[in-house]
């Protein structure tokens, strides 16, 4: 992974075979706005909350990220993204859903936004999402 960091706002470019999510949480960034982001992704698993559980749709095949945004923050003071995606499919066909897991296909490029003195905590609520409550922490 390539990154340029300003304080405030972190571009990174995922090279080919990285993960993600685990590329954003190894970033170690408490709290931010994720997105834009695009580039090339393989080994897809989008997921679709059906009322109950996320059902999950593999996309195996390379496909373009056309868009990824999402915010990064914690559950139970563990690092957790939750993020969107759109891919777009050889041939123009266009779908999305929540990103579980990735492998990045030549290049992702994406940039984080720091949230800082904002704490982004999810918690399951009465639906079975981990809803976000963000909060202001400290002075």
């Amino acid at each position: 992974m390539e990154r340029a960091d300003s304080g405030s706002t972190v571009v990174v470019r995922c090279i080919d075979g990285e993960k993600l999510p685990d590329a954003l949480l190894g970033l170690e960034i408490q709290a931010a706005g994720v997105g834009p982001g695009i580039g090339m992704v393989r080994d897809l698993t989008l997921g679709y909350w059906d009322g109950k559980k996320y059902v999950e749709e593999r996309v195996v095949e390379p496909v373009e990220l056309l868009s990824l945004q999402g915010n990064l923050g914690d559950e139970d003071g563990k690092p957790i993204l939750h993020a969107h995606v759109v891919v777009g499919r050889r041939g123009g066909e266009a779908i999305g859903g929540h990103l579980l897991a990735a492998t990045v296909h030549n290049t992702a490029e994406i940039i984080l936004v720091r949230l800082p003195g904002v704490r982004m905590e999810r918690r399951r609520d009465p639906t079975g999402l981990l809803g976000l409550h963000p909060r202001r922490v400290g002075g």
